[in-house]
């Protein structure tokens, strides 16, 4: 049976940010700061410790005519506006299929220390595979206190609003991205009057967010909007064998090419009786948001991003700036909890068929590499070749090709004691899983995750190399070919990345 596209977003949305109970609230707030924006001034909030101003626009809303344009320019707004409460998320579908956000949603949070002058500024872009999230469902406030940084979370369009093409139209299937580069611009003209140093900008981001950091890394439009870039689970170079990440997935990779995603467009058009952009952009989001699972990729051969990331990177071509790059130890591990979910437990005979079916006659030469015998079970056994293949390796050689030219500083998470989300299988062996190492960075919304003491301590630590690196570039010893810094409750160690994750195997480069 094949998932339906809709479906493996929401997959991908449901394990880098799970919807569960409430957020946890930030610190008790005092009184309220104003702060001079280009666009007009903004009254926000007065913690202990840091400030928040949130909702800010940062571009038009994208309504009307201006649906699938370029971010254009924030009308100035007579007065102070409130900014004590985040914008509405951009439209997306829930894992039920109900609708939440609108479309004018271009907003962006700033969270500061109490007391700031030309900090560091790191801007974090969201996961939830290009079709869900919210830059305000991440709290940075410990970030910003221990860390001493300025942070900012970005909204951005979504699916059939973000990465939607259509012949013709110009910004084909990059209107999300282009929305991260018009607040990428905001920052180099705001940050200032927040505490921070808009010439020292890291673009940050996790799964769907470090895929738009690379994408902003190869893109020509992006070239001075920031200084660093950190990428986790998000390399150029993340692909897939068919199969591989979901049965009856085709090969692919995060990225579209523009003419496949004009040609969804164009089949929408004809679905919601629309012959013309004019009448697509008077048609209801809802009715046009049914459509998000076939826009959840950003689209190449564009002006904005003219190759595929893993080709751009292959061939030299991107900013010059130092990177932090990673990922976690047993990151397919949570797709296979759902795999099993919805199919039934792996058994040793499926293990073979799933190897077949992705690998064709290199299948047993995978096995030989990933016997039964070397893991508890079959669903760890493929989850470690779809871990490896899909997201350890590929994030190792892009490693290699960003060291070629720039200085690079490569991690792996490897709590495999990981807080669970609210909504897991009980009982499966989750591991470092993908997105679980948003809990130690942020406090995630929907998401209670109650660290121990040992985790704590590693939380304190990655925030700490973290804003190192976003303050100096150097948080630990530069990358060199094989070696990450290795993430764990006990310490960090280095780790050799090709050994643990059989890379010679999959020869990626």
């Amino acid at each position: 049976m094949r998932l339906p596209l809709l479906l493996v977003a929401a997959l991908t949305t449901a394990l880098a940010l799970p919807a569960a109970p409430a957020r946890a609230e930030p610190g008790p707030v005092s009184r309220g700061v104003v702060v001079a924006t280009d666009s007009g001034p903004v009254h926000g909030a007065s913690h202990d410790g840091y400030r928040t101003f949130q909702g800010i626009p940062y571009a038009a809303p994208p309504v009307g005519q201006l649906r699938w344009r370029d971010p254009q320019p924030v009308a100035p707004w007579p007065g102070t506006r409130e900014a004590t409460a985040p914008g509405s998320p951009c439209p997306q579908l829930t894992a039920t299929a109900l609708v939440v956000g609108n479309e004018d949603c271009l907003t962006l949070d700033v969270t500061a220390p109490a007391r700031a002058e030309r900090r560091p500024v790191i801007v974090w872009l969201h996961g939830g595979g290009f079709v869900s999230g919210a830059g305000s469902d991440y709290d940075p406030h410990r970030m910003v206190v221990t860390g001493d940084v300025v942070v900012v979370t970005v909204n951005y369009r979504l699916g059939v609003f973000g990465n939607f093409g259509y012949p013709g139209l110009a910004g084909s299937g990059t209107f999300g991205l282009a929305d991260q580069q018009a607040a990428l611009r905001w920052v180099r003209l705001n940050a200032a009057a927040f505490g921070g140093d808009p010439r020292n900008v890291t673009l940050a981001g996790q799964s769907a967010g470090g895929m738009s950091v690379c994408s902003q890394l190869t893109s020509p439009s992006a070239a001075g909007l920031f200084d660093k870039a950190l990428i986790q689970s998000g390399s150029c170079l993340i692909d897939y064998p068919k199969d591989l990440f979901w049965p009856g997935m085709a090969a692919g990779s995060p990225w579209t090419d523009r003419s496949t995603a004009e040609g969804a467009g164009h089949g929408v058009a004809t679905q919601v009786g629309c012959g013309s952009l004019d009448c697509l952009r008077q048609a209801p989001a809802a009715a046009l948001i049914a459509h998000n699972g076939l826009f959840a990729k950003p689209a190449y051969d564009t002006p904005l991003l003219p190759a595929e990331p893993a080709a751009a990177l292959r061939e030299g071509r991107f900013q010059r700036v130092p990177v932090l790059e990673g990922g976690n130890r047993d990151e397919h591990r949570g797709w296979v909890a759902a795999l099993q979910s919805a199919y039934g437990p792996i058994t040793p005979q499926r293990y073979g068929q799933l190897l077949a079916d992705s690998f064709g006659d290199r299948a047993g030469l995978v096995a030989e590499r990933y016997p039964l015998s070397a893991y508890p079970s079959p669903a760890l056994t493929w989850a470690a070749v779809a871990t490896d293949r899909i997201w350890s390796c590929p994030t190792l050689a892009a490693d290699r090709l960003l060291a070629r030219y720039t200085a690079v500083h490569a991690y792996e998470f490897a709590d495999r004691d990981a807080p669970a989300q609210p909504d897991f299988l009980p009982g499966f062996p989750y591991g470092a899983y993908h997105g679980s190492e948003l809990p130690y960075l942020f406090d995630v919304a929907h998401w209670p995750a109650q660290l121990t003491t040992d985790q704590q301590l590693l939380a304190d630590r990655m925030i700490r190399d973290w804003t190192a690196f976003a303050r100096t570039g150097h948080p630990w010893p530069r990358f060199r070919g094989t070696e990450a810094m290795s993430f764990q409750p006990d310490g960090p160690r280095t780790v050799n990345l090709a050994q643990e994750h059989n890379c010679d195997l999959w020869a990626i480069g």
